[in-house]
């Protein structure tokens, strides 16, 4: 089991005048890869915080060996707002960047709208834990983790020391 968290960012939706409908969309999908949301947040746009929790949720007593959670997706402020900012925390905190996941994901939403490419979304690793940015409307979020979601199983194997052969 690929033990996930959720943080979902919004100014909004932190002070409860927003309701998040990502959360639910990130769940029912991360059920067909057998991952399951053992930690579920919702946080303002403030990198400061945003960058703290992700320290905080990749860390343990011995990160090398057993970090607190396999996988954090987040979603929200990965444009070009004032606000968005959570790009510019996680860049902070990796560290290992994987570009490919953020160029199959580009690459794919600029089928469906060309809105995709203002995307400033970041995927890496901090300790052992894969770290990936997901936009942050429900529509988007189912979007963009169908392009990812059959590749993470395999992303968290390797991180976490996976030796077996890649090829198929």
């Amino acid at each position: 089991m690929i033990r996930t968290a959720v943080i979902i960012l919004s100014d909004k939706g932190s002070i409860g005048q927003r309701k998040d409908g990502c959360g639910s969309v990130i769940s029912a999908m991360l059920d067909r890869i057998d991952a399951q949301v053992v930690h579920y947040e919702i946080l303002p746009d403030e990198q400061h915080l945003i960058k703290a929790k992700l320290i905080e949720l990749s860390s343990s007593v011995d990160p090398c060996v057993d970090p607190s959670v396999d996988l954090i997706l987040t979603s929200g402020g990965t444009g070009v707002s004032p606000r968005d900012v959570t790009p510019d925390a996680t860049l902070e905190v990796i560290d290992k960047q994987i570009f490919g996941i953020t160029q199959a994901i580009i690459s794919e939403g600029f089928k469906l709208t060309n809105r995709a490419i203002l995307s400033r979304a970041v995927a890496g690793i901090k300790n052992k834990t894969l770290i990936i940015n997901l936009p942050g409307s429900p529509k988007a979020v189912a979007e963009c983790l169908s392009v990812i979601l059959d590749v993470i199983p395999h992303a968290v194997e390797k991180i976490k020391g996976s030796t077996e052969d890649c090829a198929r």
